[in-house]
């Protein structure tokens, strides 16, 4: 998303590094938000963080705003694609008809490029797919005002300035220290590894305080969260090994690649969790798939993420 803004502004950049240097991991177990009745459950920062962490980059300008009427929204996305000029929105899922029925539900932080217009449809890039989709103007409209937790308002985003180059050092060492700071620094306890440990201890006595039926339905929910929106809790795991891959290269850096190797066993061992509770939500489960096993599981996920969190945070002060 971030990368396919900035490359057209000629700024040639990865989807994972602009993914690091905005600061896009994250973890956190939130019961006060609810999505379709339960908790939610995000694997990454929160709409809109990574492209704010670019913008706050000197000589980077980022063009945002929010609606309140339909046919204003409409018409202010009509003309940016007039001048040529892909544009960033937040939307509801369950409002997009690209997506097959199995996949929609109302989820209202899902981040699309519509980079032109044909007749009465979109051309949209979609992180979802692999390949480019169309919606129909009423569908989008209508997707960019969902109503409900994270409604989106009509939100649309774009880049209107940029420098010639950006210097990956500074931040790569900035986007490092963001994360870190979100993963090991919080006080809040459902936040950040802390977050991880918390979901692990909830979910491991969801059958004796929920009741065996909606502790599936909890489980199913989390699963939901982790690998059907965007590249999920262990892709977004992924996302971030590749990032420090790529930097470990330009900052010659062996102890980053230490860690991207580190990270994609979290990755692993988040889609192990997913794999084990699917197979007891579809009832399939194998004598192993208990509640208790699939909380070990996320339990060895944060201590994964903390032993890689606390080097990162380590190296970035010893480089300042």
């Amino acid at each position: 998303m971030a990368a396919n803004l900035l490359s057209y502004q000629g700024i040639n950049i990865s989807e994972a590094m602009a993914f690091g240097i905005g600061g896009g991991l994250f973890f956190g177990y939130l019961p006060f938000i609810r999505i379709n009745g339960m908790p939610l459950v995000t694997y990454r920062a929160a709409p809109g963080h990574i492209l704010r962490q670019i913008a706050s980059i000197p000589g980077v300008r980022m063009h945002q705003k929010k609606f309140r009427r339909q046919d204003e929204a409409m018409a202010e996305l009509d003309r940016a694609l007039a001048s040529s000029m892909p544009v960033g929105l937040q939307t509801g899922v369950f409002w997009l008809p690209y997506f097959p029925k199995a996949l929609r539900f109302h989820f209202n932080a899902h981040n699309l490029v519509v980079y032109g217009k044909v007749g009465n449809e979109y051309l949209i890039s979609d992180p979802v797919f692999p390949q480019p989709v169309r919606c129909p103007a009423e569908d989008l409209a209508r997707a960019r005002f969902a109503s409900g937790a994270l409604a989106p308002k009509g939100k649309m985003y774009y880049f209107d300035q940029l420098p010639a180059r950006l210097e990956r050092g500074p931040l790569i060492l900035r986007g490092i220290q963001t994360v870190c700071r979100m993963m090991l620094g919080s006080p809040f306890p459902l936040i950040g590894v802390r977050g991880i440990r918390f979901l692990a201890k909830r979910l491991g006595k969801w059958p004796q305080r929920l009741g065996r039926e909606s502790a599936d339905l909890h489980l199913g929910h989390v699963v939901r969260m982790q690998e059907e929106i965007g590249t999920g809790g262990g892709g977004f795991r992924f996302m971030y090994a590749a990032f420090l891959q790529e930097s470990a290269e330009i900052m010659q850096e062996s102890l980053l690649r230490d860690c991207s190797a580190s990270l994609t066993t979290a990755g692993d061992t988040w889609r192990e969790f997913a794999a084990m509770a699917a197979r007891v939500c579809k009832g399939r489960a194998r004598p192993d798939d208990t509640y208790s096993a699939m909380a070990g599981c996320i339990d060895r996920c944060a201590d994964l993420e903390k032993k890689v969190f606390t080097e990162l945070q380590q190296w970035v002060k010893g480089r300042s």
